[in-house]
């Protein structure tokens, strides 16, 4: 007997089914793998940066795929090197929507890169985490778009409390990097310390690459400095400590997450920066069994300790996972970022995301003791914290 439109009875009975089937694998989003972007400057100045990011993004994938994965699917990681490149960076982001169709973005990236691809995720409705970029512009960028670590002008404003509030400093010095990073760390710094009632006597910057700070620290001391705040990353953080030592220097200085880097920072350096105080998201001394164990598996499997790069990459993905939870459509996975409250990841407590996308989470205090990071303290005050 056939169907009178040709097919066979039994036909007329599977062919609904099948359909009714396929229409529940693509209301559940499909049953192949999650697909999540991931671009980082894996080779070029940034190369140490992007390979800590990218180390901490596998380990993330792994460890949540062994674990059962998401919903029952496993991720998988599309990963590209921007070489530090914005151009390349919106390239590959135009890839990562428009042929490899993610489900979702983690940038392992700085802040030019980051801020340049944001607006095609954003346009894609693709959401973006930004592991560790600081431009308070990225955030700004669209609704799609978040910023897991502090914005530079909270980080700013958390190194004028260490500086001022516990170290004692009341007529600072400050030394940045000449760019996005440092500008926006400049800009909160300035503003916290002026309030506390210190006095910044001269505010001075430098490009990559810069080779001797001793001019800058010796014009700066004649001003009446008493405390330094440098805001480098881990290249011209050697360099300016190298100087700072060699002078004879014996003031506070406070330093931020730029410095926060293993094997490019604490392990040439060593003791040489012993009482150097530095804001960063990754507390190290944490008994947190989320922190406890992402330091042994990252240390296992690469073989040195992770830096804040890997960490806030690393609770990228944690915080990926939580959102696709409550469901994997765009919105889903926004509304799953956004209504995140109080989520314990390896860079602390998440308290929340601002209407801006911007994370609200203290800021830890790391001193140098033997060479290595510790625990100092940490900046919880709502006032400077939240963005």
């Amino acid at each position: 007997m056939k169907h009178p439109r040709g097919f066979p009875a039994t036909m007329a009975l599977i062919l609904p089914l099948a359909l009714v089937a396929v229409f529940a694998l693509t209301s559940a989003g499909g049953s192949g793998p999650i697909k999540i972007g991931f671009f980082a400057p894996e080779s070029g100045f940034a190369a140490a940066d992007g390979q800590s990011a990218y180390d901490s993004a596998k380990l993330a994938v792994d460890d949540i795929n062994k674990a059962g994965g998401i919903d029952g699917r496993q991720v998988q990681l599309v990963n590209y090197d921007d070489a530090s490149d914005a151009k390349q960076a919106v390239s590959i982001a135009t890839r990562l929507v428009t042929q490899d169709k993610v489900d979702a973005v983690v940038s392992g990236s700085y802040s030019d890169q980051t801020l340049a691809a944001a607006p095609i995720f954003e346009r894609a409705r693709v959401p973006m985490l930004a592991a560790y970029a600081v431009n308070p512009g990225i955030p700004a960028t669209g609704k799609y778009i978040f910023q897991q670590d502090f914005n530079g002008i909270v980080e700013g404003k958390a190194a004028a409390v260490a500086l001022v509030k516990n170290l004692g400093a009341t007529k600072i010095a400050i030394v940045a990097i000449k760019n996005d990073f440092g500008s926006s760390l400049v800009q909160g710094f300035t503003a916290e310390a002026q309030r506390l009632g210190a006095t910044v006597v001269a505010t001075d910057y430098n490009q990559f690459g810069e080779k001797d700070f001793t001019p800058i620290l010796m014009r700066d001391q004649a001003k009446g400095a008493n405390g330094f705040f440098m805001a480098q990353y881990y290249s011209e953080g050697q360099q300016f400590l190298n100087n700072w030592n060699t002078l004879g220097f014996d003031m506070p200085m406070v330093g931020t997450e730029g410095i926060d880097s293993t094997t490019q920072f604490f392990q040439p350096v060593g003791s040489q920066a012993n009482g150097l105080v530095f804001t960063t998201p990754f507390d190290r001394d944490s008994s947190q069994k989320v922190v406890v164990d992402y330091i042994k598996g990252f240390t296992a499997a690469y073989g040195f300790p992770p830096d804040m790069v890997g960490a806030t990459t690393y609770d990228s993905f944690l915080v990926l996972k939580h959102a696709m939870a409550k469901g994997l459509s765009p919105e889903r996975i926004r509304e799953g970022i956004a209504g995140i409250r109080n989520f314990v990841g390896v860079t602390g407590t998440i308290i929340r995301y601002n209407g801006k996308g911007e994370v609200v989470k203290a800021v830890e205090l790391q001193i140098v003791k033997d060479g290595l990071p510790h625990h100092y303290g940490t900046v919880d005050d709502p006032a400077v914290i939240t963005p």
